[in-house]
């Protein structure tokens, strides 16, 4: 039993269960690991956007651009292949769930994730994201 305890510690979170947010995380491990200009990346918001896919790809690029950008410190992620997730992929899951319904805890849970308390600029990025895929009908949820 305690194998199995010492082999989730590094992912302690299960996969979220809404499938925009599951696009989300894909898009944050592909990108994470493979640069902004991922191709898989790309065709996942190709496949989920159709001949809209432009906005979102680009403000997804942004976010991502300005996390590493701005973190202090290195960002867990997971392989794309993984079935749960880290603690700091949970965090940018819950901050893009509610940077438009609770700005100031998303604001608080992304100034803990990346180590500093200057974040406005990307937490709008994270408000732009959020927007985006709630105006193609693809908000994010927990």
């Amino acid at each position: 039993m305690d194998d199995v305890k010492a082999l989730l510690a590094p992912l302690p979170h299960h996969l979220p269960v809404c499938p925009n947010t599951r696009l989300i995380l894909v898009a944050i491990r592909r990108m994470g690991a493979h640069g902004l200009a991922d191709a898989r990346a790309a065709h996942l918001f190709i496949a989920a956007f159709g001949e809209g896919f432009r906005r979102p790809l680009i403000l997804m690029r942004a976010l991502m651009a300005d996390l590493a950008a701005v973190a202090a410190d290195t960002i867990a992620i997971a392989p794309c292949c993984c079935a749960r997730m880290t603690a700091a992929e949970q965090a940018l899951v819950a901050i893009l769930a509610r940077v438009e319904t609770a700005p100031e805890g998303a604001r608080l849970l992304l100034a803990d994730l990346l180590s500093t308390r200057r974040v406005d600029g990307v937490l709008a990025s994270a408000a732009a994201v959020a927007a985006c895929f709630a105006d193609e009908g693809r908000p994010i949820s927990r």
